[in-house]
């Protein structure tokens, strides 16, 4: 079961990335991880640099990708964030964090794709 969520995971964040280059975001980099956590996917949005995180589900049973990204998630993310301003000198850029939420069966006969920018604050 486990390889399945991964693979859902990845399909997930290509349909992301193809999203937010249709949107004028410059993909960064991708699965940016270190020893604090990972992020998905990093944009730049204009004069914004965006920590994307792609939540992929099949369905809305069990509620919305979105309220998987907890407040301890978030506190990763930020730290790994943190860490890539760091490395890669971004400091003049503003920063936020998004959130992508892909439901593959929904109602509709192609896959729900929702950007949620600004998602959560620091």
């Amino acid at each position: 079961m486990h390889h399945l969520n991964k693979d859902i995971g990845k399909y997930g964040e290509d349909m992301a990335q193809n999203y937010l280059e249709n949107l004028g975001y410059i993909i960064l980099d991708r699965n940016f991880s270190c020893k604090f956590g990972e992020i998905d996917l990093i944009g730049k949005d204009n004069n914004y640099i965006a920590f994307v995180e792609v939540k992929t589900r099949y369905s809305t049973l069990y509620g919305y990708p979105r309220e998987a990204v907890t407040k301890n998630k978030q506190l990763k993310i930020y730290k790994v964030a943190q860490l890539y301003i760091l490395k890669k000198k971004l400091f003049k850029n503003n920063f936020r964090f998004d959130v992508m939420e892909i439901i593959l069966n929904s109602n509709e006969d192609k896959p729900s794709i929702k950007l949620i920018k600004n998602a959560f604050g620091t």
